[in-house]
C-alpha cells in the first residue's frame, strides 16, 4: 500500500500536526515562504520571492517534543531531511514523513548492531513504504536509543 500522495508542504504539517495531537507530543513549526527565504531553491533569481512560474516555494521545519526528539525539514522539492535522537536520514520522500514518525513513536523503529564489520544501525521500516537504515556513531547512544536493541 503506497502513501497518501501529500501534494505540498501544508499537507505534510497538517499530517505531522495530527500524529503529534494522537501522540499527545508538544509541536513547533516554523515557516519559510518565498524564494528568499527558503534554504535550497536554485530555480528562482537573487532577491526574488516568486519562483519563475510564480509559484511561491514552503519550507517548513517541524519540532516534535518528547522521547525521542524528532525535528523534521520538509523542503519545497517533496523531500525531506528527518533527524531523530541526532541520527539524520536524508532524502526522505515527502509523502513518506507521516509514516515515518508514526513508525518512531508506535514502536516499529528498532537499532540492530554486528560484531563483523562493527556498527549499529537505527532501521525505521515505514508501513507500506520503504525501511530506512542509518549507522549510528558509536559515541551517540542515547537512552532511547539503547532501549531500541533487536
Amino acid at each position: 500500500m503506497p502513501h497518501p500522495h501529500l501534494p505540498s508542504t501544508q499537507a505534510a504539517v497538517t499530517a505531522v500536526r495530527a500524529l503529534a495531537e494522537e501522540f499527545h507530543l508538544e509541536i513547533t513549526v516554523t515557516d519559510d515562504i518565498g524564494a528568499d527565504q527558503t534554504s535550497r531553491r536554485t530555480s528562482a533569481g537573487a532577491f526574488s520571492v516568486l519562483d519563475e512560474d510564480g509559484s511561491l516555494p514552503h519550507e517548513a521545519f517541524i519540532e516534535l517534543g518528547g522521547s525521542p526528539h524528532i525535528s523534521v525539514q520538509l523542503y519545497p522539492e517533496d523531500d525531506a531531511r528527518i533527524t531523530v535522537d541526532g541520527i539524520e536520514f536524508a532524502d526522505v520522500p515527502r509523502d513518506a514523513v507521516p509514516g515515518f514518525v508514526r513508525a518512531v513513536h508506535t514502536g516499529l523503529a528498532h537499532v540492530k548492531g554486528r560484531f563483523f564489520p562493527p556498527g549499529q544501525w537505527l532501521i525505521i521500516p515505514v508501513p507500506g513504504g520503504e525501511t530506512y537504515k542509518e549507522l549510528i556513531p558509536t559515541a551517540t547512544l542515547t537512552p532511547w536509543l539503547n532501549s531500541r536493541f533487536r
